[in-house]
């Protein structure tokens, strides 16, 4: 376990080439970047929608007129990205803070619902809490806000997704499109490499009286109580989203150069985690009241 994990789930930027989704100049040329203010004025659901699905589409709108960076964002909001391999509007990308398509779509589905989606639009595009699917020639009109519309190299092939977005409704979605734009509302392109969407709202959500975090890094063991004489109960695999009901202080825990006497109660595990494995920056987690 090492603390860059944490590290990697904060700064999408800091992430591997080969695990970035959004080629960041392969979808289109370089559109002029829209008003923020006439953008933002057009970016909301455009039909019915849930309470989940409303802050899913809440959230990414909130989001309009930041930069598109390749590799940029997290679930906290945007991050300096990479430079774009392929160069062009992207070359520079590691000096832009904001989103790729991917980052934009698992900050929306966090912040919004608190669905915790991997990272990857290919992951993404076959993460197994989907709640529903629509292939590519059923078109729109399943479709509700909320929903993630799909493209890939090889629609046949979710593997080779290459660009993800939250539709709005009535032909429209929004999304980090490329190098050089800006998060911006678009009409849904159904060309030949539109793949399908997926529906990631009415899935399990938090139960009453918890809140929901991520965790970093990998084997975090979780323990009978705050502390750590005694054996895990079990062991997180990776970053993971878990509810938090209580916290309360126990024993100081040490890790890469961190310290922390804070321990949550995480009651689908019946077990406790150092505050110091949750991705958060207070070492008090907020909104979550004293056990």
């Amino acid at each position: 376990m090492r603390r860059t994990n944490r590290t990697l789930a904060m700064a999408g930027g800091l992430l591997l080439a080969t695990t970035l989704s959004c080629t960041g100049t392969a979808l289109a040329a370089a559109a002029p970047a829209p008003s923020t203010t006439v953008a933002a004025a057009g970016c909301r659901a455009l039909a019915s929608a849930s309470a989940q699905a409303q802050a899913i589409v809440d959230a990414a709108c909130s989001q309009i007129g930041v930069p598109y960076s390749w590799g940029g964002g997290s679930i906290h909001g945007p991050t300096y990205g990479q430079d774009y391999p392929g160069g062009g509007p992207g070359a520079h990308d590691s000096q832009v803070k904001g989103f790729d398509c991917s980052h934009l779509v698992q900050y929306a589905a966090w912040q919004g619902a608190g669905i915790a989606l991997p990272e990857g639009s290919w992951n993404q595009a076959q993460w197994s809490g989907a709640t529903a699917r629509f292939g590519r020639d059923e078109g729109l009109g399943p479709l509700q806000p909320g929903d993630l519309l799909l493209w890939a190299s090889n629609p046949g092939n979710l593997g080779s997704v290459h660009h993800i977005a939250i539709y709005l409704g009535g032909g429209k979605m929004v999304e980090a499109r490329e190098s050089g734009t800006l998060v911006m509302v678009s009409d849904v392109r159904l060309n030949a490499q539109y793949a399908g969407a997926l529906r990631i709202a009415g899935g399990e959500q938090p139960p009453a009286g918890t809140k929901r975090f991520m965790t970093w890094g990998t084997g975090v063991g979780l323990r009978p109580e705050p502390g750590t004489a005694k054996p895990p109960v079990t062991r997180l695999p990776g970053p993971t989203a878990v509810d938090v009901q209580c916290q309360t202080h126990g024993e100081m825990v040490h890790a890469e150069g961190y310290s922390n006497d804070a321990w949550s109660y995480l009651p689908k595990y019946r077990a406790w985690i150092s505050n110091i494995y949750v991705d958060d920056p207070a070492a008090w987690l907020p909104g979550v009241p004293a056990c």
